[in-house]
């Protein structure tokens, strides 16, 4: 192999590691928020922590005293909205304590 392929299969292979560590960072960087798992809250007590947001829509329809059919999507969609963005939702009142069911990020 000549002096040449050789600084440039060596050159090439550099690129291509530098190209590999590089996207890694970045995406970590763009998934600050976005890990799937959000807190629940009734009024200021924490009720789970760190739970799935599929999980949320049972749990949430339960305290809020709803059928958890015609929410799910709402209340899945909420917690989705609320692990990406960093934002708080109220999503309804609980059964009994009129106290604010809160997601959060966690």
């Amino acid at each position: 192999m000549s002096v040449l392929r050789k600084v440039a299969a060596g050159a090439a292979g550099s690129l291509m590691l530098m190209g590999a560590v590089a996207v890694p960072s970045d995406a970590a960087r763009n998934t600050t928020f976005q890990d799937g798992l959000v807190n629940v809250n009734i009024g200021d007590v924490t009720i789970l922590e760190d739970v799935n947001v599929a999980a949320v829509v049972g749990i949430a329809a339960d305290v809020c005293g709803v059928n958890v059919g015609p929410v799910a999507a709402a209340i899945l969609g909420e917690a989705t909205a609320v692990d990406a963005s960093g934002r708080d939702v109220v999503i309804c009142e609980a059964a009994g304590t009129g106290a604010p069911v809160t997601i959060e990020q966690n």
